[in-house]
């Protein structure tokens, strides 16, 4: 679906991307992360056709990007961080002339607003724009972005300054669009809401590419996984004690497995077995500090 081969962009002396190599399959949804000035919207601007690299190769649904990316656009969706929309139309006129810039026919302009307008809870009349709050015009700004019904999606910040409810709303719907074969690519800060939609995680430092994992892949990789169980028992003991409880903590799955059995051979009272492992936000602050 898109493949960057050692993609560089520069503006004059700054190095903005720096051969940055990406893969996405189709059907995924992948989140780039980093922080200010990583190169996210950068990357996401050459994926979309609208900047060119300056090395490197950008293809998209086998279409070369500096050669032809009039093709691959018919299919993809963009959506930047800052969408401004005219405000003296309702959300219908608004999407109504986009479909017509996209040439589609009326009829099925028609329907795919009214679909889009459903999915989305918007109104459907009298209401400008330009009275919507913040979450409703970022709705709108996504069903413009969907109206061609585009196999990619690329998305900067799709979450950006939304209220939890919009935002939690929104990921639904991103999850819905991922059912019915969607390809979608995002950049967003929330670091909790990139853990809990994405398939993969791509993490972008100084214009270069850190780590594009799964979760569980990046967690064994960079992160911590610690077991704990608590248990209840008369007999003295050297482990560490909680609320009258014995307490053991271990990353070592071993020495937790040889706990247990030791728990279940004197038939101790089990009260609790968990296990921590490390957030996106955890990991990707331990990656952005160290050199």
């Amino acid at each position: 679906m898109i493949e960057l081969t050692q993609v560089t962009k520069r503006y004059g002396q700054h190095l903005a991307v720096d051969t940055l190599d990406l893969h996405v399959r189709a059907g995924e949804i992948i989140g780039i992360i980093g922080h200010n000035g990583a190169g996210k919207s950068t990357t996401l601007k050459m994926i979309a056709g609208l900047i060119m690299p300056t090395a490197g190769s950008v293809r998209v649904m086998d279409n070369d990007m500096t050669r032809d990316s009039a093709t691959a656009k018919k299919f993809i969706g963009y959506l930047p961080e800052e969408s401004p929309l005219y405000e003296n139309m309702t959300a219908r006129e608004y999407l109504l002339f986009f479909a017509e810039l996209y040439g589609l026919a009326k009829k099925t302009a028609q329907a795919r607003l009214d679909s889009l307008l459903g999915s989305l809870n918007l109104p459907e009349k009298d209401q400008l724009t330009g009275e919507f709050s913040k979450g409703m015009k970022r709705k709108v700004a996504i069903a413009r972005t969907l109206l061609h019904d585009p196999r990619l999606l690329i998305l900067d910040e799709p979450n950006s300054g939304l209220d939890p409810l919009t935002s939690f709303f929104i990921l639904h719907y991103l999850k819905t669009l991922k059912t019915e074969g969607k390809t979608i690519l995002l950049s967003a800060h929330n670091l909790f809401h990139v853990e809990y939609i994405c398939d993969r995680v791509a993490i972008i430092k100084n214009g270069r590419l850190v780590v594009c994992d799964t979760m569980d892949a990046i967690r064994a990789s960079l992160g911590r996984r610690e077991y704990q169980v608590v248990f209840k028992t008369d007999a003295a003991l050297a482990y560490a004690h909680q609320d009258g409880n014995y307490v053991f903590r271990t990353s070592d799955v071993g020495a937790m497995a040889h706990t247990l059995a030791q728990i279940s051979e004197h038939k101790w009272a089990l009260v609790d077995l968990s296990v921590q492992e490390s957030a996106l936000e955890e990991i990707y602050v331990k990656l952005m500090t160290s050199n």
